[in-house]
Parts: structure tokens; C-alpha cells; sequence
């Protein structure tokens, strides 16, 4: 059968969603993806997708704009005549959602997370509820990362037919091996993976590491990710002063995991928290602000340590505890994680419920 793949941006649908988009190839689908054109393209292609270009402006709010995304999923979807659509993130959700609805096309919705318009209450919010309210009224299956998002969704009436929640992206168990924990004779490393943003918690971060780094010389700071908002300065200063170490956006992220000691991500929201799957997956402890989307990856005291999002202090309170423990305790963190994932978050879990989901579609059909 024909399946279409709506998303917002290459790098999450491949690094995230490659091993389904495998599974559907090798089950004899044509598959096509339609996203922005960007690097990953040819990474798509090579894989036996076919590729769409479609301008996806992930952050705007011009209705214009918005109107001719809509318009743009509408034209493909008459074109390709998929038997299923799969969308992800909130504008392939809403309008993709929307498009299928006018064209009569199933189609599975993913929620990846609530996302800055709906976590903050007031106009935005309620316009994004109204949006999310057409897009997902007519899915087949809404999939959400954690109880809580789909528990929200549910209460507000949005998601008004087959929910189902997964281990969020889930984890390939493969890719992200287990590795030796690293010695902390000279220094121990703290990473942050994500994007430079208020909303992942930099703020509180960068204020525990100038804290830290005063009594605590031998740890250091690791901030891997692009900087999406007015960072650059501040993490140019304290990159100078010696306070962090920022490496901008890499495409190979599990090297810097396999090298440090911890991940600490002390975001304000999200659906599950990717870097904090392959960071456990590969054997290093969670340090992660108790919000769902995070709480789900690590158990206290176990596989990582939680502490107040919105708080330096809670933050820092947390770094020295980690930081105080003895080596032996903090590898077994770590290896407890390893146990969680292959336990609760394998990759295979998601891939099997879209599949599953995926055929109830095409066996309704044919009846």
C-alpha cells in the first residue's frame, strides 16, 4: 500500500522514526515523505522513500502561510491516493490532519509533546486547542508519548477516538549501545543535549554551572545543540570564562554521551525526552526536571536523580548530590538505566503499535 509521512523537519523523522519507515519498506509499502528539503533528503531516498518538498514553518503563526501548508497537504494527498497518512508535531498534525479529513484518507496523529502554545495558558493556547480539535477529530488512533499529554487531550475533549500512549519515540537499543562507564579521576561531565532555548531549562543550567564551577573545578559543563534564541553571547562569555564547553549542533550525539558522566536536561515540558532515552540506553545516569516527559525515563535515585523544574537551586542541589556520589554508584545508575530501556523503551515497542494500528486500517477496508 501507499503510506504518506508528514513531518515538520529531516533530522527527527530520520534519527527518530527511520526504523519504522524500514519496517514499512520492507513489508513492501511505497513510502513517501513529505517535509522541508533539507540535508537528510538524500538520506530519505536512499533508504527507498520517495521525497516531497513541503515548506513547513515550524514556529510561525501567519494564517496565510498556514492556509497554503493545508492546501499543500491536500493537493498530495490527491496525488499520491495514500491508504494511511502518518503525521507528527503540531502543524502536520492540525493541518495534515485536516487535509485527510477533506480527502476522506486515514490517517495515525502523533503527539510529540504539547509544545510552548499550549503549555502556556492564554490566547495562544486556546487557538492551538481549537486547531488540534479539527485536526485530530476524525484519526484512526492518536498517539501520545506520556499519560499525562493524552490524559489532557482526553479531558479537553480534543482527542475524542482511539488513543494510545508509547514509550515516546523509543530507543534504538542497537545504535545507542551500552558503554563503559568513564573514569572520573580528572574531571566528571554533565551534558546537555537540546536546543538552546528557554524552555529546555538553559537558563537554570547555566546558572548551576557558574555555582558549581566556583567549588567544583574537576566538573565540567557539556552544551551540545543549536541556539535557537539570543544565547550566543551569553554562551560565548561563559565558554571564555571557562564556566562551559559549547559544541553547537552535532550530528553524532552518542559521542558525546559515551564520554560523559551524566545527562542533565532540566526542560520545562515535553512528550518523552529523547536525549534522555539514548543517554540511559548508553549507560549514563538521568538528571532531569520531575515533568512528564522526562519523569518517565529515569527512576529516583536508581537510574538518575529528579528535582524541580523552574529552579537553579533545586538544579544545583541536584548536581552536588550527583556529583558526591561514589564512582561504583554512579556507574550502577547508569547501568540500571541501560535495564529500564530495554525493559520499557525498545524502539521495536513503537514500531510494532504503528504497524499494528496500520493494518487494522487496510483490514477495515477490505471488508
Amino acid at each position: 500500500m501507499r503510506i504518506l509521512v508528514l513531518a515538520n523537519f529531516g533530522m527527527g523523522l530520520y534519527r527518530f522514526r527511520k526504523e519504522l519507515l524500514q519496517a514499512l519498506l520492507e513489508q513492501g509499502n511505497e513510502v513517501y515523505t513529505a517535509l522541508p528539503c533539507d540535508e537528510y533528503k538524500p538520506l530519505f531516498e536512499r533508504m527507498g522513500c520517495t521525497f516531497i518538498e513541503v515548506r513547513v514553518d515550524r514556529r510561525g503563526t501567519n494564517p496565510i502561510t498556514d492556509f497554503k501548508l493545508l492546501m499543500s497537504y491536500r493537493h498530495i494527498i490527491r496525488e499520491i491516493k495514500p491508504a494511511v497518512v502518518l503525521t507528527y508535531t503540531i502543524k502536520p498534525n492540525v493541518y495534515g490532519g485536516l487535509a485527510c479529513r477533506m480527502t476522506h484518507t486515514p490517517y495515525l496523529a502523533n503527539v510529540t509533546g504539547l509544545g510552548s502554545s499550549i503549555e502556556n495558558a492564554g490566547f495562544t493556547q486556546k487557538i492551538s486547542l481549537l486547531l488540534y480539535k479539527i485536526g485530530l477529530r476524525r484519526a484512526s488512533c492518536v498517539f501520545f508519548q506520556n499519560n499525562t499529554n493524552r490524559q489532557f487531550f482526553i479531558t479537553k475533549k480534543i482527542a475524542v477516538g482511539k488513543t494510545i500512549r508509547i514509550p515516546g519515540s523509543g530507543v534504538n537499543l542497537d545504535q545507542h549501545c551500552l558503554e563503559i562507564y568513564p573514569e572520573n579521576d580528572d574531571s566528571i561531565i554533565l551534558l546537555f543535549v537540546g536546543r538552546i532555548m528557554k524552555e529546555k531549562g538553559v537558563d537554570e543550567l547555566l546558572e548551576s554551572a557558574i555555582q558549581i564551577r566556583h567549588k567544583h573545578t574537576e566538573v565540567l559543563f557539556w552544551i551540545v545543540g543549536d541556539c535557537e534564541e539570543a544565547y550566543t553571547h551569553k554562551l560565548e562569555e561563559l565558554q571564555n570564562d571557562g564556566v562551559i564547553e559549547y559544541f553547537g549542533q552535532q550530528a553524532d550525539v552518542h559521542s558525546f554521551i559515551k564520554k560523559s558522566h551524566a545527562t542533565v536536561l532540566p526542560s520545562y515540558h515535553e512528550g518523552i525526552a529523547n536525549v534522555l532515552l539514548e543517554s540511559a540506553a548508553s549507560g549514563r545516569p538521568v538528571l532531569a526536571s520531575r515533568v512528564p516527559g522526562c519523569v518517565e525515563t529515569f527512576d529516583e535515585g536508581i537510574s538518575g536523580i529528579g528535582y524541580a523544574a523552574k529552579s537553579s537551586s533545586s538544579l544545583t542541589d541536584a548536581l552536588l548530590a550527583f556529583i558526591a556520589l561514589p564512582y561504583q554508584q554512579k556507574r550502577e545508575m547508569g547501568l540500571a538505566g541501560r535495564k529500564k530501556m530495554e525493559k520499557e523503551f525498545s524502539r521495536d515497542i513503537v514500531v510494532n503499535a504503528y504497524i499494528e494500528e496500520i493494518n487494522k486500517i487496510q483490514a477495515n477496508k477490505e471488508i
